[in-house]
């Protein structure tokens, strides 16, 4: 089981790169150290040249990669996405009842991981993590997002919502908002996460509290679903 794990590698969309960054060590080197900037320094102030310079290539390889910065974003959270609906698979794949498995996809949606999955080495989660709450909206929150729509830029952040409502469906088949449901209890984990850190009135989270977030969200879908 262990050797096919390791076997697993996530497709993201092939427009949003130029040169499919998991072929090849330095791929992966910008892959890794871009995250880990992002990070650190905030989107806004991650620039190639400044990648280049802390991975000891040139910009003009990074570019090779990538377009921009905002497809390498794209690029980055699209694997997030891809990576958190296999956690969602893989955990609820044995459970036969609905309301069990949406519990847990809540818990995995909230709280995804404590520390960093050796099955993919070039990747630190929890950074990218970090990324997906403070950055993600950033990737569609654009004047071009028709446009990167309708190049499938967001298909994995779909995919994963798309499952979540599949759950929801499971309980209550006739519940009409179930995108809606899934897509907000998602953006919402990631909200509560940033606001209990930096605008603390806004939620009743705290910052080292892992459990406030997830019985909220499961009280709130819960309740909507009810029959």
């Amino acid at each position: 089981m262990e050797q096919l794990v390791r076997k697993i590698r996530f497709e993201v969309n092939e427009k949003v790169f130029l040169k499919d960054p998991e072929n090849s060590v330095l791929g992966k080197k910008i892959v890794q150290f871009s995250i880990l900037m992002i990070e650190e320094i905030g989107f806004e102030s991650f620039t190639f040249k400044k990648l280049a310079e802390k991975i000891g290539s040139t910009e003009a390889t990074v570019y090779r990669y990538f377009e921009n910065k905002h497809k390498l974003l794209i690029y980055i959270l699209s694997w997030y996405w891809n990576w958190l609906e296999y956690l969602l698979v893989f955990s609820t794949n044995n459970i036969p009842s609905p309301e069990e498995k949406l519990k847990i996809a809540i818990g995995i949606i909230a709280n995804p991981i404590s520390k960093e999955d050796p099955t993919f080495g070039h990747i630190n989660e929890i950074a990218l993590h970090n990324i997906v709450i403070s950055e993600s909206s950033k990737a569609y929150l654009t004047k071009e997002v028709d446009r990167d729509n309708k190049e499938g830029y967001f298909l994995s952040y779909k995919s994963l919502c798309l499952r979540f409502a599949q759950i929801i469906k499971e309980i209550n088949p006739k519940y009409a908002y179930a995108a809606s449901l899934a897509s907000t209890t998602i953006e919402g984990a990631h909200h509560q996460k940033f606001f209990a850190e930096h605008l603390p009135s806004l939620s009743d989270a705290q910052i080292k509290d892992n459990n406030t977030i997830p019985k909220f969200l499961t009280e709130v879908v819960f309740k909507a679903i009810s029959k």
